[in-house]
């Protein structure tokens, strides 16, 4: 028997109104498990969704351009009876993590598919506007409205999503106090590049300011307060008085100061020496094994050491947050910007296991493959 299925955007973490890039399926195609339907594009990285099963493409929902969010209708398939069946009977048993069927309607079932069972951190810097009733009522407060730009609270918060740069270009941007809704982007699909803001801070510095154009580090919003729970074991520790005046204190001037950037030069002869007596071995685990693995392990121990690295300050800046776990953020360039999935537990595997790791996420990072869950939950880049 031929039933028809709704397929639905998947869980996309905390980010709203994502664009769809591109949609690889139409009317009549065939399609299997696992293909991809249509490839999303928000601020941190591009990402492929999949077909939960297999069947024919009846109709499609949306086009390239449209904003989506989760639980949107993608597209609708004719499947066949007995695969409905046995994707229904796996998904009761919980053997495919992250898809679920509705099996209460007789005719016509809704998926939805799922990227992780772990919520998404809320960047800073992305932009998008966050679901407060996913981060509890505790946070809700600081997600009424979307996230302004770091210069000024927008009269017109939509512009500003519709701002397309890099979480990079992003901070860039803050740091020099610029407005994204108001520069005009000339890269690729208007893209804002670095050196659009830079033509923009010159145009204001030469009198051709913009309305709303502030002072830079005016106006910053607060911090959204994160549940960093939810990536590992965590504890609060209260800040002495001395610390929440000296927060302050740092807190400005990271605003008005320029930032230096310290280099420090050492022998890795011993390393990389050793690293080339372990090439034997990670032949044989057909794995490449490069300088960045030991860099992961030195960060984690360096880490380790100094706790309070690994930490955040609360949104009332009266507690810190020490994480118990401890995640790495590692950039890979792809053909679309720089992305930076993260390395999981990194003190707690080896060093073929992390370059081994390190390969898989670079392929993902590069073909995009990244779900929202492996960009989230960074302690440390």
């Amino acid at each position: 028997m031929i039933k028809t299925k709704d397929v639905l955007i998947p869980d996309i973490g905390e980010f709203d109104e994502v664009e769809v890039i591109e949609v690889l399926v139409k009317s009549g195609d065939t399609v299997s498990a696992e293909d991809p339907l249509l490839t999303m594009e928000s601020d941190k990285a591009s990402m492929d969704v999949p077909s939960p099963f297999g069947g024919i493409v009846k109709t499609v929902k949306i086009k390239a351009g449209d904003k989506v969010s989760q639980n949107d209708l993608i597209l609708t398939l004719s499947v066949e009876g007995d695969e409905t069946s046995s994707l229904e009977k796996t998904s009761n048993e919980s053997s495919i993590p992250g898809t679920s069927v509705d099996a209460t309607s007789s005719q016509k079932d809704s998926i939805e598919i799922t990227s992780s069972p772990e919520t998404s951190e809320v960047n800073a810097d992305s932009g998008i506007r966050s679901k407060p009733e996913k981060l509890g009522t505790n946070n809700a407060h600081a997600y009424t409205a979307l996230r302004p730009s770091p210069t000024q609270m927008l009269a017109d918060q939509k512009k500003f999503l519709r701002a397309h740069a890099s979480p990079s270009i992003r901070k860039f941007a803050r740091e020099l106090g610029v407005d994204l809704s108001q520069v005009q982007g000339t890269g690729r699909k208007g893209r804002i590049t670095q050196q659009d803001v830079q033509v923009f801070v010159k145009q204001v510095l030469a009198g051709a300011s913009p309305a709303g154009a502030t002072a830079a580090g005016a106006g910053i919003p607060e911090m959204p307060e994160i549940d960093f729970s939810k990536f590992g074991s965590v504890e609060i520790q209260p800040l002495s008085r001395i610390k929440k005046k000296t927060g302050v204190n740092l807190h400005r001037a990271w605003l008005n100061v320029p930032i230096v950037t310290h280099h420090d030069e050492a022998d890795v002869t011993e390393l990389e020496n050793f690293r080339k007596s372990l090439s034997d071995e990670a032949k044989k685990q057909d794995v490449k094994l490069t300088l960045l693995s030991f860099l992961l392990k030195a960060c984690a121990a360096a880490i380790r050491k100094h706790p309070t690295f690994n930490s955040s300050l609360t949104a009332d800046k009266e507690n810190l947050v020490i994480k118990h776990y401890l995640n790495i953020g590692v950039a890979v360039d792809t053909p679309d910007g720089l992305v930076v999935p993260v390395i999981r537990d990194v003190e707690q595997k080896g060093l073929l296991e992390l370059a081994k790791e390190l390969a898989e996420v670079s392929t993902r990072a590069r073909t995009n493959k990244l779900k929202s869950s492996d960009i989230e939950g960074g302690c440390f880049s």
